[in-house]
């Protein structure tokens, strides 16, 4: 029996590498792939960005729907989205305000700012809503307003 150890690869004739030019062929293709796809990926983080803000105000708006049924009314614009954390002073006064609150904890929209809120709305009964990327009113693109009468 033969050792397997022992038996040497000879090389095959007519076996060899890639040449030069192949070579650049295909990376001129895969600039050609990365001019067309990177753009439409450096897109989804804003999208993703508008996508998590639309969650965050239905899911506040959801709370403050709670918290109206409880209370009979929906929190002041001075008493805000804190309401929905911590029992609200003032008036309109929350009888019924349930202990530990309508969500966890306040979030942030996807630019690091508070979300604002109206009662009443502009848009509405209560608007809830983001400013954009650009935390102004307003604006195209990214910078759009994002509100509970956005869909």
């Amino acid at each position: 029996m033969k050792n397997v150890a022992n038996i040497r690869r000879q090389p095959r004739h007519g076996q060899r590498g890639f040449t030069l030019i192949e070579i650049l062929v295909v990376l001129v293709i895969l600039g050609i792939l990365a001019a067309v796809v990177v753009p439409r990926v450096l897109d989804q983080p804003d999208k993703a960005r508008a996508t998590k803000a639309k969650q965050d105000i239905q899911a506040m708006v959801t709370a403050l729907n709670l918290y109206r049924l409880d209370n009979f009314s929906y929190p002041s614009t001075q008493q805000g989205l804190q309401a929905l954390v911590q029992r609200p002073g003032g008036r309109p006064e929350a009888p019924n305000w349930k202990q530990g609150g309508y969500i966890d904890r306040l979030p942030q929209d996807p630019w690091g700012r508070e979300y604002q809120f109206l009662n009443p709305g502009t848009h509405g009964e209560i608007d809830v809503f983001s400013y954009g990327a650009d935390g102004a009113p307003g604006g195209d693109g990214i910078n759009t307003d994002i509100g509970n009468w956005t869909n």
